[in-house]
């Protein structure tokens, strides 16, 4: 019987030791990785990426794109204009919501 309670713990100790372990060893990796340099394809992606976002905001909208992009994106906003009316399609629509001027139903009115 006490054998049986000390294997028990014994097993219990363990895998509490063991989650214990590999959430510590997962948290040293990141950390390890984080502290030491990108590898060079890690490095290039993000250099690209902060090429493209520099570009874009120098130009104002899509980077190295010709006059039949353009061409492209004004016969789409001018058929989407047509299916769904006027206004600015680049943007997001702003919606205006009015408070209630009623009160909240009560349950004794249920």
């Amino acid at each position: 019987m006490i054998l049986q309670q000390i294997l028990r713990l014994s097993s219990i100790f363990r895998s509490a030791v063991s989650i214990h372990l590999r959430r510590n060893i997962g948290l040293s990796a990141i950390v390890f990785n984080k502290a030491k340099e990108l590898d060079p394809v890690q490095k290039l992606f993000l250099d690209k990426i902060r090429e493209y976002n520099t570009k874009s905001k120098q130009t104002g909208g899509p980077v190295d794109v010709g006059p039949e992009f353009q061409k492209e994106m004004n016969e789409s906003l001018a058929r989407l204009r047509r299916m769904y009316g006027e206004g600015d399609l680049t943007k997001f629509p702003e919606f205006k919501f009015e408070e209630c001027g009623g009160t909240a139903p009560t349950l004794s009115a249920l």
